[in-house]
């Protein structure tokens, strides 16, 4: 907290700094045997008579005048720092934390660390003994200052029960401040004077408390600034700017007296001055799922991500919003790696904290100081704190369940995702039975909308929205997962069913006919999954005289039937992506386009977007060709159909083999033409691997379904075939052809994809960690990476299981691809697409299912004179780019957690499941693996492993190593230990936990000879 400039402390009265002096020569003998006095005595009485001690201590002698307490510690800070170090203790109980008394620093602390508890608890039983003060009034104020470590937000009645559970978070908490207390003796003593002459000054010391307490060096620069101005100057107190709100609200009943508990957001106009000067940083806040207290968002200077720690730095804003940080001050910056033996992160951040808290009170005469680490192999982390939100990309929607709360005109709504704070719901939201029979509603899910997140609370306001139904079942998770990333699954509304043809079943017009390229009569199939409804693309192969091919890729023509600003088109362009989850699809369009006229369906015709290529055996391009055309597919393939051809070249197959096929065309020239596309596709594959591209193959879980009750019977790990890599090889040659010839008619306009390349800093982690693994990887490109990762690894099963960790440690290095409007940059060097290491790319393949892809479509008929121009302008295209981007990542996310429930019901059904896992990373006390049988990510905490000694964590060079000590099973045997470090092999189960949908993976014992 920075305080005004203009406020200087008062002299000092000559008689008070006699008294000071004389009594010098008793300090040290004083402080020692207070300190004693104090840890053995705790009764009322002695507690009351060292208030009343410390009252007429802090009493002025004169009018205004400073306290003795202040008296000494403004002496202290006016003397220059050189004879700062030589001046002895006035007071040996609290204001002086310089190296010349750090070793003694237990015994200075215990006093203070005893006034400050004393204060607080005084100003509690105060609180509770003021008959004007209600019951119900002091609970909302504990409500509005509890934060408990890990971030989430307790209520006041969860506080003040008995459960267990809470009982431990009370003494954690206390814990935590007594330890902030030891760091802060400064403070500390201010304060304590502060308090013994104002009560109300110690409310607001454990409100300061709580709000700094994971900040132990900014609180101790705010102690010593209080202590030089505050008293000294006649005045309470003197906020910045930030604060100021607070303070006008304070004579105010209700909620204006409550205190804040988050900063105020700058103003618009503040916030844009910041941005221009480079004081603030804007981004996409990140907050992390499985440890939800910690946020980031990415440097603009390519180094590690910045910091914000806990709920109050992120001040409101929720997992994806846009918001504007502020730095910190260097001294609150993280320590995240030490080269201490065996130091966790954890203690050299504790470690690191409190050394800066030293020399900070050492250098309290200096406003601003630099800060340096302890050693060169230290590193920190900058930290921030958001002061603006630009855009809330959450939808404020979430699910989860109820709790109600006796003698309260709300319902507290607690939600499944962590990352987002308690709301407090009317109970006139609630149903009509909730306060007579709220038991009845434990395990029912709802939607909880957030209506506001008010500055005063730690709890965010909302409405109920609906009753989903049980937690646990797959249909109203389901649901819930889809409102909760604002994923529209809604009936398509009359207005747009009104755009689509009405006259059924539909043909195509002659006129239509007439301008388009007419290939019914050519060999032109598609190869999609087997259950695929929505068939975007078709491939045809015909071998030429000369020996060459001309080769196919034909696209569905939606851009004819969604017309540019329509109704269909608005919807459409909202939606932006079809949604995939296991039991079912949530499509971007109707089903009478997506599943009929659009879809490529074989032995129909349908319009069509062509790319021809004459191509040679061998890959080379010889000539290519876009334009509009009709079709007809002769046949209808499955991957396993075409993966079938290709492993048997010289089978002849029979009608029964396959599905329907056309009769104008033979099943052996299908054959050949699917032979030949794969004999191109391989050569293709090598010449772009060869030239830098890079391909991350992740496990992919899948699943057998019950056809009646869409339950999940079984599961496995998609195979990626070569058929599969056939139709992709094409998918991406149509796909860069497109960019080019878009941008190149279009250069301000052409809607393109780009991948950036990974952060520096996560690339020189990821090669320091293979360097140190012992693997020769090379990760300096995105080829060099490819070919690392295919030349080093072996085939038997634990060189295969080493590379699937290898592919997801990668692959975390990596940023997401993303739309992008061409006329935005003025650099084509940002245009590229990492991974597939080309200049210019774009999405042309799937207009059924890709919004993008539609936009593509339009922006090509224009350049070919066969469709009008777009009427879209730069920065319109840039924000439709932007929804795309985020419609598709929240599509991505909640495929995967469609995924999750899937699975978790499938253990709970058919499980326990024993599986081999490889560990990925080891932490203090947990480590995570990969179940190798079912491609699922899982942490294991040592402390609910069953049948363990102990565990030690150590640092071996610079990786952490955990060291496991079982419990013999034969009780005259020795235990035995196990060593867990990454690419360690260990037998997991999956377990289904007490949480609905939700599964666990515990560590076997391993089968070792105890020694």
């Amino acid at each position: 907290m920075h305080m005004d400039s203009s406020r200087q402390p008062k002299r000092v009265n000559p008689k008070w700094e006699a008294k000071g002096s004389q009594s010098e020569s008793k300090a040290p003998c004083r402080k020692d045997a207070y300190a004693r006095l104090l840890s053995q005595h705790r009764s009322s009485t002695f507690t009351k008579f060292l208030e009343q001690y410390a009252k007429e201590s802090s009493l002025p002698k004169e009018d205004n005048g400073p306290t003795r307490l202040l008296q000494a510690q403004s002496d202290k800070m006016s003397i220059p720092q050189g004879k700062r170090d030589l001046m002895p203790n006035h007071l040996s109980d609290s204001s002086d934390f310089s190296p010349s008394s750090s070793k003694d620093k237990g015994d200075d602390s215990s006093l203070s660390m005893y006034m400050v508890k004393l204060s607080i608890q005084n100003a509690q039983n105060d609180n509770e003994k003021n008959p004007g003060v209600s019951e119900k009034h002091r609970k909302a104020q504990r409500r509005d200052t509890a934060t408990s470590q890990d971030g989430d937000i307790e209520s006041g009645e969860e506080l003040s029960s008995s459960d267990p559970n809470d009982s431990k978070r009370q003494q954690r908490q206390r814990k935590k401040n007594k330890d902030t207390s030891k760091e802060n003796l400064s403070k500390d003593s201010s304060h304590f004077a502060e308090n013994a002459q104002s009560k109300a000054n110690v409310t607001e010391l454990e409100h300061e408390e709580t709000r700094n307490k994971k900040n132990p060096s900014k609180q101790m620069e705010e102690g010593k600034q209080k202590a030089l101005t505050s008293k000294c100057s006649g005045d309470s107190h003197d906020f910045n700017k930030v604060q100021k709100p607070t303070d006008k609200n304070k004579n105010k009943g209700g909620r204006g007296s409550r205190k804040q508990v988050f900063e105020p957001y700058m103003t618009a106009e503040e916030v844009s001055r910041g941005l221009q000067r480079g004081q603030f940083i804007q981004g996409q806040l990140r907050i992390n799922p499985k440890k939800y207290h910690d946020a980031f968002i990415l440097s603009p200077d390519d180094t590690r991500d910045i910091f914000l720690d806990g709920i109050i730095a992120r001040n409101r804003a929720l997992n994806g919003d846009i918001v504007v940080v502020q730095i910190l001050p260097q001294e609150q910056w993280k320590v995240v790696k030490s080269d201490c033996e065996g130091i966790s992160e954890a203690e050299a951040h504790k470690k690191n904290l409190i050394q800066t808290a030293q020399k900070k009170i050492v250098q309290a005469d200096h406003l601003e100081n630099t800060f340096t680490p302890q050693s060169t192999s230290e590193v920190f982390q900058m930290t921030a704190k958001v002061v603006y939100i630009v855009e809330k990309k959450h939808s404020r929607a979430v699910t989860g369940s109820l709790k109600f709360l006796p003698d309260k005109p709300f319902a507290m709504f607690s939600p499944v995702d962590h990352r987002v704070p308690r709301i407090n719901i009317p109970l006139s939201d609630c149903p009509e039975d909730f306060i007579s029979r709220p038991d009845d509603y434990t395990n029912t899910l709802f939607i909880c909308r957030i209506t506001n997140c008010p500055a005063d609370s730690n709890f965010a306001e909302g409405r109920l929205a609906k009753t989903l139904g049980q937690a646990g079942e797959i249909e109203p998770e389901t649901e819930g997962i889809l409102i909760e990333y604002d994923v529209d699954f809604s009936e398509f509304s009359d207005k747009v069913i009104d755009c689509l043809p009405k006259n059924l079943p539909w043909n195509i017009p002659p006129e239509e006919l007439a301008k388009r390229k007419d290939l019914r009569k050519e060999c032109i199939f598609t190869i999609d999954p087997a259950t695929a409804r929505d068939l975007d693309d078709a491939l045809s192969c015909k071998q030429l005289p000369d020996g060459n091919y001309e080769l196919g890729v034909h696209i569905a023509d939606v851009s004819y039937f969604v017309e540019e600003g329509n109704d269909l088109d608005q919807i459409a362009s909202r939606r932006a992506t079809t949604v995939y989850l296991v039991q079912k699809v949530i499509p971007m369009l109707p089903r009478l386009l997506c599943e009929e006229l659009c879809s490529l369906n074989p032995l129909a015709d349908r319009l069509t977007f062509s790319v021809i290529w004459k191509i040679t055996p061998e890959g080379k391009i010889l000539n290519e060709w876009f334009g509009r055309s009709v079709i007809r597919s002769c046949v209808q393939l499955s991957y396993d159909h075409a993966q079938s051809m290709i492993e048997a070249p010289e089978k002849k197959f029979s009608a029964q083999e396959l599905p329907p096929v056309d009769p104008e065309h033979d099943i052996d020239v299908i054959h050949q033409a699917v032979l030949n596309l794969h004999s191109v596709a391989k050569k293709l594959r090598a010449q772009r691997l060869s030239g830098g591209a890079l391909r991350l193959d992740q496990l992919k879980l899948s699943f057998q379904l019950d056809k009646e009750t869409m339950m999940p019977q079984g599961c496995y790990i998609y195979e990626y075939k070569d058929s599969n890599k056939l139709v992709e090889e094409f998918m991406l040659l149509a796909n860069i052809a497109t960019a080019h010839h878009i941008y190149k008619c279009f250069p301000k306009l052409a809607l393109l994809r780009r991948h950036p390349p990974p952060k520096t800093k996560k690339v020189e982690e990821l090669q320091e960690l293979c360097d140190e693994l012992g693997l020769d990887i090379d990760i300096s490109s995105a080829g060099a990476l490819n070919k690392s990762l295919l030349s080093i690894l072996g085939k038997d099963q634990y060189s295969i299981a080493r590379k699937e960790v290898l592919t997801h440690m990668c692959s975390r290095t990596m940023q997401m691809a993303v739309y992008f409007c061409a006329g935005v940059f003025e650099e084509e060097k940002l245009f590229k697409h990492y991974a597939l290491n080309v200049p210019l790319y774009t999405h042309f393949t799937s207009p059924i299912r890709r919004y993008a892809d539609i936009l593509v479509h339009r922006l090509l008929a224009s350049s070919l004179n066969c469709g009008p121009n777009l009427a879209l302008s730069t920065e319109e295209i840039k924000k439709q780019a932007s929804r795309c981007n985020d419609k598709k990542t929240a599509s991505k996310r909640v495929q995967e957690l469609s995924s999750e429930l899937f699975f978790g019901v499938f253990v709970k059904d058919c499980g326990p499941l024993d599986s081999e896992a490889m560990v990925m990373a080891v932490l203090d006390q947990s480590f995570d693996v990969l179940v190798l049988r079912y491609g699922v990510q899982k942490r294991i905490y040592c402390k609910s492993v069953t049948g363990l000694a102990s565990f030690h964590h150590r640092k071996v060079r610079k990786q952490s190593e955990l060291t496991l000590l079982w419990k013999p099973e034969d009780p005259q045997a020795p235990p035995f230990e196990q060593v867990i470090s990454i690419f360690t092999l260990v037998e997991v189960q999956l377990k289904a936990d007490s949480v609905p949908t939700k599964c666990s993976a515990l560590l076997k014992r391993p089968n070792a000879i105890p020694h």
